[in-house]
């Protein structure tokens, strides 16, 4: 992997990982444009690329800490200050707080188990162009909804056990391609009630132990691989840099937009980008291994058969 490689995949997770238009379709399609223009990147399944994943959502990961550093910073402050509040009182009402984040481990608990599941079962049938391009008009209907909604009464105080749930369980269908994370969740919060400025912490509060849990279980296979790997440390630290860069460019964008209901504007994009799926049909599957593509057995000279 380039330098340059590095930086586009890193800029496009950075981009796409907050932007309410699926980041999964655009790496995807990414990586097979690299390939079909003769790139040398690994393939997905690849320990190389697994650790690029982990890399790459790291790098986000530290957008969210960075663009929202005020609200969380006041959440663990004030989690930390009711913890002792609470081994007096005995409850957790007027706890706000502490409420907050038990209510958002709720959520991620919710979509660890249905993900697990969702994987155990498959994405790959649901990765076929024509589905996919569904997924994104659900997506794009979903977000021109968002920016109607008008009357909101949930604030963090009225923040329910079935919020947590609810939004938990849109999270997890987020895993399926061409359904927006942000996009989906943000728009489950303004359906129960919550406003805006709520509904965007609590769905990028929630995003930080499920990405950290996420490219924890993923980064599990690497537990048993020996040997370096073939990507460079600067492609890997081009790729963090640049994904945390432009992730937090992109998280501002999206929390303007959403105060202001401007959400219409990436639903038009995602329409676009469904109908440019629909049209090309790009392959959508992940590409083989190098050591299952087929090769024609008279391109096998004596030395390669063996004799």
């Amino acid at each position: 992997m380039t330098l340059w490689e590095a930086l586009l995949l890193g800029a496009i997770q950075g981009l796409f990982m907050f932007i309410p238009v699926s980041s999964s379709s655009h790496l995807v399609i990414a990586e097979h444009w690299l390939a079909d223009t003769g790139s040398q990147i690994p393939a997905p399944d690849t320990p190389e690329m697994i650790f690029f994943n982990l890399v790459v959502h790291l790098g986000t990961m530290v957008s969210v800490v960075v663009v929202m550093w005020g609200p969380l910073s006041r959440l663990l402050a004030g989690t930390w200050r009711e913890i002792g509040l609470l081994r007096r009182r005995g409850t957790l009402r007027h706890l706000i707080h502490l409420k907050l984040m038990l209510l958002g481990v709720i959520t991620v608990g919710i979509t660890g188990v249905l993900g697990l599941l969702v994987r155990e079962f498959g994405t790959e049938v649901f990765a076929t162009p024509w589905i996919v391009a569904v997924l994104l008009l659900i997506t794009a209907a979903i977000l021109w909804w968002t920016d109607s909604v008008k009357t909101t009464w949930r604030g963090a105080a009225q923040m329910t056990i079935w919020v947590a749930v609810v939004i938990g369980l849109a999270q997890a269908i987020a895993l399926f391609p061409g359904i927006s994370r942000s996009g989906i969740t943000i728009a489950a919060a303004l359906a129960l009630g919550m406003h805006r400025r709520i509904a965007a912490q609590y769905s990028f509060f929630v995003a930080i132990p499920t990405i950290v849990a996420a490219t924890g279980v993923q980064s599990l296979s690497l537990l048993g691989h020996e040997g370096g790997f073939s990507i460079s440390a600067e492609a890997y630290w081009m790729a963090f840099i640049v994904s945390a860069v432009v992730g937090a460019g992109a998280l501002w964008l999206v929390l303007t937009l959403l105060y202001r209901a401007r959400f219409r504007i990436f639903a038009v994009y995602v329409v676009l980008f469904a109908g440019f799926i629909l049209i090309f049909q790009p392959d959508l599957s992940d590409p083989p291994p190098v050591d299952e593509i087929p090769v024609e057995e008279e391109q096998l000279d004596v030395e390669t058969r063996g004799y």
